[in-house]
């Protein structure tokens, strides 16, 4: 399986999926960061030093990493030119899954609007008449997920999974964002809520997921676990 995760800044898909995103390499997926600023507006760190941080974290996951250039944070704009540039890595890379930040306004405003991108992009994928991508074959993903930012809960999502085994690993990869953590405990802050997920539906630890759209199943049979079930 190939998977795409987009994010805002160079930490966004390790706090917010990190954990899942080790759970895939190691199960043999082919996993591929985007980051589209380099978090240029941050307090702490330096553009060049998040980024040397976000390769050492993907490193570290097994994954690849692309960086973007949408004007820098607290610059990315919800335009067509941004959204047909994520297009064009996905017919590039073919991913089966995209992951996201979430649509929803939350702390920063980068986050849903790539949010809002990545779901345009991965609808402009498929279209044959774009001419900004007409030279890429066309590419149709099999689903498209959102996760959360590691400062926010943003209560049940709809898809929950067990990444217990591999927390510590993620606790390896988020540490790779130590410019991040001098004010804010974003470690802290990313644990406890993968803990609380887990607990809900009787694990230690669970990443959250909401989805895009419906999930189809062939049967009520093919679902064998749910958050009752322990």
């Amino acid at each position: 399986m190939k998977i795409l995760a987009i994010g805002a800044h160079p930490d966004d898909v390790e706090f917010g999926c990190g954990a899942l995103m080790i759970k895939e390499a190691q199960k043999g997926s082919q996993i591929k960061y985007v980051t589209c600023s380099l978090g240029e507006a941050g307090s702490n760190g330096t553009p060049e030093g998040r980024k040397r941080e976000a390769e050492e974290a993907a490193k570290m996951v097994g994954a690849d990493i692309e960086f973007l250039d949408f004007g820098g944070d607290c610059h990315i704009e919800y335009k067509p030119q941004n959204a047909f540039a994520l297009a064009k890595i996905i017919r590039e890379f073919k991913p089966n899954a995209v992951l996201t930040q979430q649509l929803k306004d939350n702390q920063h405003p980068d986050h849903a609007a790539i949010a809002k991108l990545v779901r345009d992009a991965c609808r402009m994928a498929r279209f044959g008449g774009l001419r900004e991508i007409k030279n890429l074959p066309t590419h149709r993903i099999d689903g498209l997920y959102y996760f959360s930012s590691s400062a926010d809960f943003d209560g049940q999502p709809d898809i929950l999974i067990d990444v217990t085994d591999y927390f510590e690993k993620w606790q390896q990869t988020m540490s790779c964002h130590k410019s991040q953590m001098k004010t804010t405990d974003y470690l802290e802050l990313a644990n406890t809520k993968t803990a609380a997920l887990g607990r809900s539906i009787g694990i230690k630890y669970a990443v959250g997921l909401w989805k895009n759209d419906p999930i189809r199943l062939d049967s009520i049979s093919d679902i064998t676990l749910s958050s009752r079930n322990y």
